[in-house]
This record gives structure tokens, C-alpha cells and sequence, in this order.
């Protein structure tokens, strides 16, 4: 038998968040030693966290973060951004030289805000702005890709474990109301930069633990709308699918989980006539958005976040609380690591979203 770390871990990649629904801001040194318990569930390509609530100065301004493969690279890109923005601020964001971390790219910070006289000559609300900006650089510009671009917000990620790539970017000088962290174990997607989780697109971000086997049909789906799957791996759209439905068409988180984790028809012929009503009727409009295959997810997003499993819960996930925190993650051991005596411990049901939010001016 192959010793502990040495064989594949077949329910491998580890997610990992904490939130204070106080809105009480936590150092990003628990959520890294939250990872630590779960190592043997990545294998080093691919780890990441995202932050909610740390640019607090700046909380007006879009964040992008940005990886280059070279200075021309950054030079074509802060050109168009020029023409795109007023861009407040522009930085290379902090990070320590960490030996487990190698082949890094440049990797800046951007503050921006979208243009008045753009946004009026092209009748568009500025988020959705941003996100045509964002998906230009990522699909047509070669070595660069903007991998955060929300408000007082922001992912970090790299190749690596995740506890490396914790201390590689300096989040224990970063606070947050919100963390949510990922450790991967790519099986069918090469480990690159990009491909690490948090995947982002404005405020929402995702961490996922799993196989989506629906993912082609997925992406013909959100592909319609103008989004681009580019970064060689399932995950991304699992983000835009979360960006399609709660932005652009309005559902609730609730809805959002009814479509991604849709309930069986077996299980909708069960359900009183309102609910059944609802959940038809979201199966059959968004058919393209079922999310199939075994997977756990942690959607962050301004003021809370939200953890929802397959329907047939084929991945694992707890849940438990202290005080005013809330503590998701693959094992109870990640959780134990944050909070040694957090209570109220148990794992949701499959397709049963949990969903955390923040108080009310809280954040």
C-alpha cells in the first residue's frame, strides 16, 4: 500500500471560508492555516483564496488583478485600460519570495473606474461594462488575464499549495469579512496560473471540489450570452453561470442553486404546488445550466456567501458556527483548525444551498 500523500485522492481539491455576519474583519491568517489539515488533497498545481471587505479605501473603484507574462504584455494592456478607465492606481501587488512558488508572472494591481462619457455613448450599466473589458483582455490579448475584478475585493491564486501561496502573497496582512479558499488537484485540466481557483467575475467568486460533467453543454449555454471559457478547465463556468442568473436575469441565490443543482423530477412531483411551480418552471427555462457531475461549491459575493453540493452530494462539505462567524470546508479537520470549538457541526444535504449573509451595513 502506497504511503499517506503518495496516491490519488479520489475526491481530491479542498475549499475552505469563513464570514462574520458581524462583518468583523479576519486576518487571512486563519484561513490559510485552514488548508493545512487538507494538504494531501492538492498536489501543489493550483491554490487561492478570495478576500471580501480589504480595500476599504478604495471600496468606490473596480480592483483588477492582473497577471502578465512580460512588460509588453502590461504595456498593451494599460493602454487599452487608459482608454477604457480612469485608472486611479497602479501597482505590482505585494508578495515574498517563497521557494515552493516558482515561474510567477507579473502581477499588478489595478483601481479603476468606467468612463461617464463611455458608458452613456455605449448605454451600458457599468457592470456590465467592466465585464466586457474583462473579457476582451482575457480572450484576445496574449499574456495578460485579469483574474479579480470586483469591488473591495480580491482573488489571489498561483501554482502551489495553498498555504504557499498564502504566504507567498502576504495575506496574513490583509483582512477580510469574508475568505474562502481552494487547494487543487486537477485530474483532466492542466495546473497553470490561471487555472487556479477563485475564478472571478466582478464580486462573485467560486472554489469548487469536483468534475463537471456537463461542462461542454454548460458552455455552449453561457458562451450565448457573450461570455468566453478560456482558461482550460471546468470550473470558470460555474462563475458565469452564477454572474448570468443572479445579475443579468435577477434570480435569488435560492433560484441560482434550483438551477445549477436542479432537484429531480421525481422530487419536483413531490413538492407543493408553488414550489413546483417554481422549479419547473427554472428547469425548463435553464435547462443548459444544470450542473451534473460530483461537485461542492463556495460562491462569495459582496456580503455573504453561499456553499451548495451536487444533488446527489457525491462531494463532501460541513458546515459549522461560532458566535458570529460561519465555517465552511471539505473536512470538519479544516474547520477545527480556525475554530477549535466551533459548534452546531453538520454536512448539508445534497442541492440544499447554504446560504450566509452579512448584516445589513455591516460591510
Amino acid at each position: 500500500m502506497k504511503p499517506e500523500g503518495q496516491v490519488r485522492i479520489p475526491s481530491g481539491c479542498a475549499i475552505s471560508a469563513v464570514i462574520s455576519r458581524k462583518g468583523e474583519r479576519i486576518s487571512g491568517e486563519k484561513i490559510i492555516t485552514s488548508m493545512k489539515p487538507m494538504r494531501e488533497r492538492s498536489n501543489g498545481l493550483g491554490g487561492g483564496f478570495a478576500a471580501y471587505g480589504i480595500y476599504p479605501e478604495m471600496k468606490e473603484h473596480y480592483a483588477l488583478h492582473v497577471f502578465f507574462n512580460d512588460d509588453s504584455c502590461r504595456a498593451e494592456c494599460e493602454k487599452f485600460l487608459k482608454e477604457s478607465f480612469e485608472v486611479v492606481s497602479a501597482k505590482v501587488i505585494p508578495t515574498r519570495k517563497t521557494p515552493e512558488i516558482t515561474d510567477e508572472p507579473l502581477i499588478w494591481r489595478y483601481f479603476v473606474s468606467p468612463l461617464k462619457s463611455v458608458l452613456v455613448s455605449m448605454q451600458l450599466d457599468e457592470k456590465e461594462y467592466v465585464v466586457r473589458v474583462v473579457t476582451r483582455i482575457n480572450s484576445t490579448m496574449k499574456g495578460c488575464y485579469v483574474f479579480s475584478c470586483g469591488k473591495n475585493m480580491g482573488a489571489f491564486k498561483a501554482v502551489g499549495f495553498p498555504e504557499d501561496v498564502g504566504h507567498f502573497y502576504r495575506l496574513e496582512e490583509y483582512e477580510a469579512y469574508s475568505w474562502t479558499a481552494h487547494g487543487r488537484y486537477p485530474t483532466n485540466t492542466p495546473g497553470w496560473w490561471g487555472g487556479a481557483h477563485p475564478f472571478a467575475m466582478l464580486d462573485y467568486t467560486v472554489v469548487h471540489n469536483g468534475e463537471i460533467s456537463s461542462y461542454d453543454a454548460n458552455r455552449r449555454f453561457i458562451e450565448m450570452f457573450g461570455y468566453k471559457c478560456s482558461l482550460l478547465t471546468d470550473t470558470e463556468v460555474i462563475t458565469y453561470i452564477a454572474d448570468y442568473l443572479l445579475r443579468r436575469q435577477g434570480l435569488t441565490l435560492e433560484e441560482t442553486a434550483c438551477v445549477i443543482a436542479a432537484p429531480f423530477w421525481e422530487t419536483i412531483s413531490r413538492m407543493e404546488e408553488d414550489a413546483k411551480a417554481k422549479a419547473t418552471y427554472l428547469r425548463t427555462v435553464f435547462p443548459g445550466l444544470l450542473v451534473t457531475g460530483p461537485f461542492s461549491i463556495i460562491l462569495g459575493f459582496e456580503g455573504g456567501l453561499m456553499a451548495l453540493n451536487d444533488r446527489l452530494k457525491l462531494r463532501s462539505m460541513v458546515v459549522a458556527e461560532k458566535g458570529d462567524k460561519v465555517y465552511v470546508a471539505s473536512e470538519e479537520a479544516a474547520i477545527r483548525a480556525m475554530e477549535p470549538d466551533a459548534e452546531n457541526v453538520f454536512a448539508p444535504m445534497g442541492g440544499e444551498p447554504v446560504i450566509v449573509r452579512v448584516e445589513e451595513g455591516k460591510f
